[in-house]
């Protein structure tokens, strides 16, 4: 069996990069997500008003990684306490978001955010909705950094080894 979820985390880059390294995700893509048009292109979420998030479609077995261990490798590559931005990414196409498409995913989700919100004294804006609409990024946009090794992130070196390393049970 495999699920979905959706990570809205800053430039779509590094998100689809650092979730493809994890031990029981079996496919991500690069896309645009809970936006108001249809089929929008790259330069239109960035130039125009689209309410799209850049946004990675994470596939996993629930056999091998859970929801709450992949939502807290989330945490650790976002400030969740910036509104619309992520490092030198500013715009609402980079707010931070979890979008579900199982109802019984919003209780865990809902817990790993409340749980999130205690290690601050800033409000967390990362969102959680459920997933209205998805369509996927242009090709170029498809494993980047694999394509492009010195290709821009905002995700630091050490977290992609981190991704690489981590085992559910371990601590961020």
């Amino acid at each position: 069996m495999k699920k979905e979820i959706y990570f809205a985390g800053g430039c779509f880059w590094g998100v689809e990069k650092y979730f493809s390294l994890i031990e029981g995700v079996t496919e991500t893509e690069a896309g645009y997500a809970n936006g108001n048009t249809e089929n929008p292109s790259y330069e239109a979420v960035c130039r125009y008003d689209t309410g799209h998030a850049e946004t990675v479609r994470v596939t996993y077995d629930p056999d091998k990684v859970t929801l709450p261990f992949l939502t807290e490798m989330y945490f650790d590559v976002i400030d969740p306490t910036t509104l619309n931005r992520q490092a030198h990414d500013i715009g609402t196409q980079y707010r931070t978001g979890i979008y579900y498409t199982d109802e019984t995913d919003y209780a865990v989700i809902e817990t790993a955010l409340r749980e999130l919100q205690a290690r601050y004294r800033k409000p967390v804006v990362v969102e959680l909705k459920k997933l209205e609409n998805y369509y996927p990024a242009e090709e170029y946009h498809q494993k980047y950094l694999d394509k492009n090794p010195g290709g821009y992130c905002h995700i630091g070196g050490a977290k992609f080894e981190s991704a690489k390393s981590r085992k559910p049970g371990d601590r961020a």
